[in-house]
Formats: structure tokens, C-alpha cells, sequence
């Protein structure tokens, strides 16, 4: 069981998990394990279920997912007789109203939907996967000197669940670097698994880019597949101009997870956000949602 803390109703909401009693099984059984380390991290795996939720034939999954995890596709561009593949469903556009951004300039927002963690004067050799497990930033990204600018800084971490919107977009103004690539297996992301397999962030496919932001410094954003993500596609123009709030890119099937490091004192996050964390709880946040303010850590 999987609690998170909504903010609007200030009250703590048990997630509904796509295929839980299987990732408790793989992740905690001494079969499921082995299953685990022999097929199911593998790419082939995730490449073949990818390809097979392109095809036509993959629409019959929509209804069921709908049904079961009682999605509201009234926000979103098509109708659920116009997706052509189960993938084109799970990386569906919303309407431009089913989303508002923070109209405040200093108001850092979220960059998607997700569940979110968040961590100020981050140790770069001790960053938090979950309680008693953690990793390095040059382990994770493999470029030391860049991870050397973000010592002290702060952490976002937005884990996307399969039943989340699945596009990912810019928080600020800005120029983006081009995306580095870095092969990896396909663990879960889900909370189960992050406790099972240590440095899973590290050893997971993941991409990374530098992005030149016109009022939060230079952000590190990273983001990270998981089982059946067959792809990450960027979709921005590198070293190009782009808007707050313009879409960056998005995952095929699965959960997914991206990281954003600021520098120090670049910005400050809401205090029940950080205090949520604190506790082991993820905070539910929708994108273009006030997360922080542009300015120094929170003290205390």
C-alpha cells in the first residue's frame, strides 16, 4: 500500500497501483527476484511490450484502464475512439484548460503530474533514493564536473505512476541543451521496488540535459525509464529559445520518474512539501502547480 499526501484536501490517499500485486510479487519474492534479474529488467522485455502497445490491436487495454483507475479523458485532445494504439492513449495531450500554470514569475511549478519528493542541501555522494538507501549525482549522471555545480543544492524527485499524465514540460523560460543518453535496465519505479534494488536510478536507462533557465539558474534534468518504458522521447529544440510551461517530451507505457537539480540557493521549495518528505510521504502535484519561489533555502 502506497500513501501520498494531497495538499488540497490535506489529507494522506492510498494510490492505486497498475499491476501491484505484480510488482509486490517480483520485488519481494525470492522467484519473483530471480524472474526479475533474468527477463524482466532486460530491454528486450520492455522493447517487445513497447512495440506491441503501438500496434491497433493494443486499444482493447484503454476501456479496462480507464474503467479501473477511473481516468478523466474530458481533458484530454482526442476521444477515446481517436487513440490509435493503447500508447497513444498513455501519452495523450490535455486541453490547454486542463492545466493552469502559476501565473507568478518567481513561482516555481511542477513539471508534470506526479507524486513529489524534495531535498535542500543535498550531498552529492548521499542523495536519497529511499530511507537508508542512496546514491551519488556523478553515479547518475557519469560527468563529475557537472555534478559538482549542484553540492549544497536542492532536489526534486517526480515520480510519474502509469495512471498520470505522461508529458513532461519546461518550469521557467530558457535554452536546453541537448540530451546525453545513458543505456540501463528497466527496474520499476515504484516505491516497493526503490526499496529492493539499491542505486536503482543508477542503474536504470535514463537521459539527461542541462537547461539554461532565465530565472532559476542552470538546471540538471534527468529523467529516468522504467519497466515496459520502451522509449523517452525529448521532444524540444536544443539550444533553442522555449516558453515556461512548453512540453520538453514524454514516456511510453510505464512509470517513470524525472529529477531536477538546482543550485544553491536557486530555490526555495514550500515548506509542506519539504516537510512531507521528511515524514516518507510524496506530495501529489499537477503541472503548472506553485512547488517553490526563486531564492535562497529555507533555513532550519
Amino acid at each position: 500500500m502506497i500513501k501520498y499526501y494531497d495538499r488540497k484536501t490535506q489529507t494522506y490517499q492510498t494510490e492505486k497501483v497498475a499491476g501491484e500485486k505484480m510488482i509486490r510479487w517480483t520485488y519481494t519474492s525470492p522467484v519473483g527476484m530471480r524472474l526479475l534479474e533474468a527477463v524482466v529488467k532486460k530491454k528486450m522485455c520492455s522493447s517487445f511490450y513497447g512495440w506491441y502497445l503501438d500496434q491497433r490491436i493494443s486499444r482493447r487495454k484503454i476501456h479496462p484502464f480507464v474503467h479501473k483507475f477511473d481516468l478523466d479523458l474530458s481533458i484530454a485532445e482526442k476521444n477515446v475512439k481517436e487513440f490509435s494504439s493503447f500508447n497513444d492513449f498513455f501519452y495523450r495531450k490535455l486541453k490547454p484548460s486542463a492545466r493552469s500554470i502559476d501565473p507568478h514569475k518567481d513561482s516555481l511549478i511542477s513539471l508534470g503530474d506526479g507524486k513529489l519528493l524534495a531535498y535542500e542541501h543535498i550531498n552529492l555522494d548521499r542523495l536519497v533514493q529511499v530511507k537508508g538507501i542512496t546514491y551519488s549525482l556523478q553515479e547518475l549522471i557519469k560527468s563529475p564536473e557537472v555534478a559538482l555545480k549542484y553540492n549544497r543544492g536542492t532536489c526534486l524527485i517526480l515520480r510519474l505512476c502509469p495512471t498520470d499524465y505522461h508529458r513532461f514540460h519546461f518550469i521557467d523560460s530558457g535554452i536546453c541543451e541537448p540530451s546525453h543518453r545513458i543505456k540501463g535496465a528497466y527496474y520499476s519505479v515504484n516505491p516497493v521496488a526503490l526499496q529492493k534494488v539499491e542505486k536503482l536510478f543508477c542503474e536504470n536507462k535514463r537521459e539527461w540535459s542541462i537547461f539554461h533557465s532565465d530565472h532559476f539558474g542552470d538546471i540538471l534534468t534527468i529523467e529516468v525509464g522504467a519497466t515496459f518504458v520502451g522509449s523517452i522521447i525529448q521532444t524540444y529544440p536544443p539550444h533553442q529559445k522555449v516558453a515556461r510551461g512548453d512540453e520538453k517530451g514524454y514516456f511510453k507505457f510505464g512509470g517513470s520518474t524525472v529529477l531536477l537539480f538546482f543550485e544553491e540557493n536557486k530555490v526555495r521549495i514550500d515548506p509542506e512539501i519539504i516537510e512531507q518528505t521528511k515524514l516518507g510521504y510524496e506530495t501529489y502535484v499537477l503541472f503548472g502547480e506553485k512547488v517553490g519561489v526563486r531564492g535562497g533555502s529555507f533555513s532550519g
